[in-house]
């Protein structure tokens, strides 16, 4: 956590400074986003909220979506990532989503993608969307957690400079 904090206090400067806002969807990183970000002193500024969408469950109760809404996108993909991103950015009417989408092991997916896979996506204003994945090759679960909220933070560090 404490090389996430830089990381998240950084956002937080970067999004004050330009009176933009944040929503994040995170799945393998476990809320380690959010809580980097929340860490920052002023976050209720800048952070609009976020949710730990690791269920089928908390896809429909939290983000209000259903299978359909999905189309041929799967969990752990950068389609799936950009999707989220921009779900969450309207759901909290944030100028900015981030998303995080993968496996952080010590066994890969059901969908057939390794321990230590994920995607990330952020959506932005005036369409601006972008994604990249990361294979760390790790199956340290808590260590992918890490590396994977470092990854997504990292992303939209890049999207607000």
């Amino acid at each position: 956590m404490e090389t996430l904090l830089p990381l998240g206090a950084e956002i937080g400067r970067l999004l004050k400074e330009r009176g933009e806002t944040v929503g994040v969807s995170e799945s393998s990183a476990g809320g380690l986003i959010s809580a980097a970000i929340l860490a920052a002193p002023g976050a209720s500024v800048w952070y609009r909220g976020g949710g730990v969408i690791y269920t089928r469950q908390a896809f429909r109760g939290l983000l209000g979506l259903g299978r359909a809404d999905l189309g041929e996108r799967r969990s752990s993909t950068e389609p799936y990532a950009q999707l989220l991103a921009g779900v969450i950015r309207e759901r909290l009417d944030a100028h900015w989503g981030l998303c995080e989408t993968g496996a952080s092991g010590p066994t890969g997916n059901a969908y057939g993608d390794a321990a230590g896979h994920t995607c990330v996506a952020v959506a932005g204003p005036g369409g601006f969307l972008v994604s990249r994945t990361l294979e760390t090759g790790l199956s340290d679960r808590a260590e992918n957690m890490r590396l994977f909220a470092r990854e997504a933070m990292e992303l939209l560090l890049g999207a607000l400079e």
